[in-house]
């Protein structure tokens, strides 16, 4: 991602001095104050390394954010960051049982299989579909277990009966058997099954802080769930994002910047085509500016029903309204690195514009001993893009957050990744009228 030295960036024709960011994060049940502390943590990392100043401090209000204060190359910056809540909707969405996160992935699996889904998605980038096999892979691994264990557990109790019934039987000169006898132990082997394989699946889920697999497993059924259509809940939290980003528009600001995490980043494209549409970015007004990291968006736009997606990256691609740069790594094995969201899903148009895609290439950005402590670290590699990098390139999520230059001014002229993939992939292509 070196291709251009960060010294010789260019210097703003008009300075940002006011910048608005509205952060949509992935599918993520915890508050949102884990960002602004990451936020803290990371800036205040990536200033020491990079050479600038940065601060923050909590913002006042009903929705959830905090003020950055920054001097970067001798500019003042002040940044309003706003996180776009809809952990409430994740957390709403996660199954509460065990029965029904199995009934979830055998929904889910059969859904990505019987489309076709999967096999095309590996055709361009197996990483991210193999985390999503994952919890499918790891939650019949625990079943295996637990079963193994509950059966263990009534062989051995049957066996502790017998002996016991046995030796005090025994003193009396008598035998157990007959039907009652057998029925009594196979009573005994299936109740102690029962409770055994009750309770490895619940040490299992117990243990989902570590493992994932739960999570993983309610994140994918989620956004499957309508075979790629958006849920009403979540159509209805996105109305509200894009009025909140509309009044920022008309504010007294020089940028606003959205910058979608993950699925967050899909949800940012349907979120800003209707904003365009709808004629709410004002001509003269702030610039806009889509900072789409570690994407994930052909895990549902090749979905049957996705239209409205497929219509949307399709429509944002060729606007003039906003500059959309695309941000992945292959050592991000949860995203989809370098894929074009807009071609790969098969709608691209004759007069394509964005995103711009470009790689924060890791195995460069990090030194050697970082990335060895990171490489298999594959859920806080997801998360690298907001965090701090001790071998920086032109991506800097500090400085692009609060620095003095507008996402077209900081890539104006930057060439795409030469290993980003383009080719069309998904077996539906149909958009919403």
């Amino acid at each position: 991602m070196n291709d251009r030295d960060p010294d010789t960036a260019p210097e703003p024709n008009h300075p940002v001095k006011r910048r608005r960011v509205f952060y949509i994060p992935g599918y993520d049940p915890i508050h949102p104050r884990r960002y602004r502390e990451l936020y803290r943590k990371e800036s205040a990392a990536q200033a020491e390394i990079s050479g600038y100043r940065i601060g923050i401090k909590p913002r006042e209000g009903e929705r959830y954010g905090w003020d950055v204060r920054a001097i970067i190359g001798d500019q003042k910056v002040a940044a309003g960051v706003e996180v776009l809540v809809w952990s409430d909707i994740v957390r709403a969405s996660m199954s509460n049982t065990i029965p029904a996160t199995y009934l979830q992935l055998a929904r889910t699996a059969w859904t990505y299989i019987a489309t076709g889904t999967l096999r095309r998605l590996m055709w361009m980038r197996k990483g991210p579909v193999l985390a999503a096999l994952y919890p499918v892979g790891m939650l019949i691994l625990q079943a295996v277990l637990a079963v193994v264990a509950g059966a263990a557990a009534g062989g051995l109790l049957i066996r502790l009966i017998g002996a016991v019934v046995g030796l005090v039987l025994g003193w009396f000169g008598a035998e157990a058997g007959g039907a009652v006898w057998t029925l009594f132990l196979n009573l005994v082997w299936w109740a102690a099954f029962g409770v055994a394989t009750v309770a490895v699946l619940r040490w299992f889920k117990a243990m989902d802080g570590k493992l994932y697999a739960y999570y993983l497993m309610h994140d994918y059924a989620y956004s499957c769930q309508l075979n790629g259509a958006y849920p009403p809940e979540l159509e209805a939290r996105m109305i509200e994002f894009g009025k909140i980003i509309a009044e920022a528009l008309t504010g007294d600001t020089d940028e606003v910047l959205v910058v979608g995490h993950s699925s967050g980043a899909h949800l940012a494209v349907t979120i800003l085509a209707d904003l365009i549409r709808a004629g709410r970015v004002p001509a003269n007004g702030a610039k806009l500016a889509f900072l789409s990291l570690g994407q994930v968006a052909p895990m549902v736009s090749f979905l049957p029903k996705a239209d409205r997606l497929r219509a949307d990256l399709h429509y944002l691609s060729q606007r003039e309204e906003l500059t959309w740069v695309d941000v992945t790594a292959p050592g991000d094995g949860c995203a989809f690195a370098l894929c074009d969201p807009v071609a790969v899903s098969g709608v691209a148009p004759a007069n394509q514009r964005w995103p711009l895609i470009l790689s924060a290439a890791f195995t460069q950005t990090l030194s050697p001993e970082r990335w060895k402590a990171l490489r298999w670290r594959f859920f806080r590699l997801h998360f690298q893009y907001l965090c701090a990098f001790d071998r920086p390139g032109d991506y800097d999520y500090f400085q692009i957050t609060a620095g003095p230059l507008t996402l077209a001014e900081r890539y104006e002229g930057r060439a795409p990744s030469r290993s980003r993939i383009d080719v069309p992939a998904s077996r539906y292509t149909s958009m919403a009228a």
